[in-house]
């Protein structure tokens, strides 16, 4: 290939080329911007997706606490103990305002009352593992303590920069929305208050 005299010089330049001092290779600035972009990408890229997740969290929780408010009133004012209305029901109705996916199946409501201080309720998490076995629905009578509560499982998929949003063992958060309030002296159909 490089048998012919002008053919040489040529061959000649291009083995030159390839055999280039290391000053010359480290000198050289033809592909920075690549090589910096690629050392940046992935990291810029999974923060990104970490910020939308973790703002996706935040407005689910937002939606599941006024959801929980708006229709914890239908037990403050007693039109839910009036009516003999379920679990299912009143999981129905928060349903109905945080318009979730899956919110029928994956939330759990929580509804206890209390004629004295209310305690100080906690996540239902046991060993890792989401537990919402305790969970009761009992709106009380006029005049006593009620504390609602509503929670779900919600995914976290930025594992790496969303670690911190990891609450169970499987990789998945508690989102919890907790509302507490006394019953108004409404008057009551039910013969089980007094």
């Amino acid at each position: 290939m490089c048998a012919s005299r002008p053919m040489f010089s040529r061959c000649a330049i291009r083995l030159r080329a390839w055999f280039r001092s290391p000053r010359t290779i480290a000198g050289d600035q033809r592909g920075v911007t690549s090589i910096e972009f690629a050392m940046i990408a992935v990291p810029f890229i999974g923060l990104l997706f970490a910020i939308v997740e973790t703002a996706l969290l935040l407005f689910t929780n937002q939606a599941l606490d006024t959801a929980l408010q708006d229709t914890s009133r239908k037990i403050m004012t007693g039109e839910a103990q009036n009516s003999g209305m379920t679990a299912a029901q009143f999981k129905n109705a928060v349903c109905a305002i945080a318009t979730f996916n899956n919110c029928s199946s994956a939330l759990y409501v929580d509804v206890k009352s209390y004629t004295s201080t209310a305690p100080v309720p906690t996540l239902p998490i046991t060993n890792g593992v989401f537990d919402p076995s305790q969970f009761t629905f009992n709106p009380g009578c006029p005049n006593q303590i009620v504390v609602a509560r509503v929670a779900m499982q919600y995914p976290v998929y930025s594992t790496l920069f969303g670690a911190g949003l990891q609450q169970l063992s499987n990789g998945e958060r508690v989102m919890m929305s907790t509302v507490s309030f006394r019953n108004e002296p409404y008057v009551t159909s039910n013969s089980g208050c007094s």
